[in-house]
């Protein structure tokens, strides 16, 4: 049965109805994220960059309990897990829609997904499955070094997914730095709960051998 928030008992109920009768409830933060360490770390491994801060990404949402909450017909209903939607580039210019299962470390979730990666090179479409709110919308651009970002998005329903874009590190003093897009549902989370997600995102990225620690069940990650 699904798990629904007791609104009564919720602390932010009166942000919650505040923000939720908003045309466009969501708001936006871009930021930097040193991945120096990140990258020499996934360089003197052999593994792939972007999967690693994928799934960085990824265990730093599972730290804040508010990236599992969706709107559900004027409820919050909590997410039992989330994982990664991502765009992935074809040969051809387009993009499909990979998915990708959680895993206990780095080593599992990389196996996967570079099967993932290849099942969607080698597939026509978007690969679009219907979303009952388990799946964090990710997209990557390796090409751009951004400073804001939106995204399209459809008004007046309950989308409230937590959309994340990893952009092009840059290097400043010797130093690699990452944008990171975070666009969630104002009604669901504040700017408080965007900043512990990203203050593990760089603690994960600073020490990259957390990550092959074993992953623990939603939020301590």
């Amino acid at each position: 049965m699904p798990h629904y928030l007791n609104l009564d008992d919720w602390p932010r109920r009166p942000q919650f109805e505040f923000y939720s009768r908003l045309d466009n409830p969501f708001f936006n933060v871009c930021v930097e994220v040193d991945v120096t360490n990140l990258k020499a770390w996934t360089e003197a491994s052999g593994a792939s960059f972007f999967l690693a801060s994928l799934y960085a990404s990824q265990r730093a949402t599972e730290t804040v309990p508010n990236f599992r909450y969706r709107l559900d017909g004027g409820r919050v209903r909590v997410q039992d897990r989330i994982m990664p939607g991502c765009t992935i580039l074809r040969d051809d210019d387009t993009f499909g829609f990979g998915y990708f299962e959680p895993a206990p470390t780095f080593a599992e979730w990389e196996e996967a997904g570079r099967q993932v990666i290849e099942h969607v090179r080698s597939t026509k479409g978007l690969d679009d499955r219907p979303d009952d709110g388990d799946v964090l919308h990710y997209s990557v651009l390796p090409w751009v070094s951004f400073t804001s970002f939106s995204h399209a998005r459809s008004y007046g329903t309950d989308d409230s997914v937590p959309k994340i874009v990893l952009g092009r590190f840059t290097e400043r003093e010797e130093r690699l730095e990452m944008p990171v897009s975070v666009a969630v549902h104002h009604g669901l989370m504040d700017g408080l709960h965007v900043g512990r997600y990203v203050e593990r995102l760089e603690q994960l990225c600073a020490h990259p051998e957390q990550l092959e620690r074993p992953r623990p069940d939603h939020g301590t990650a």
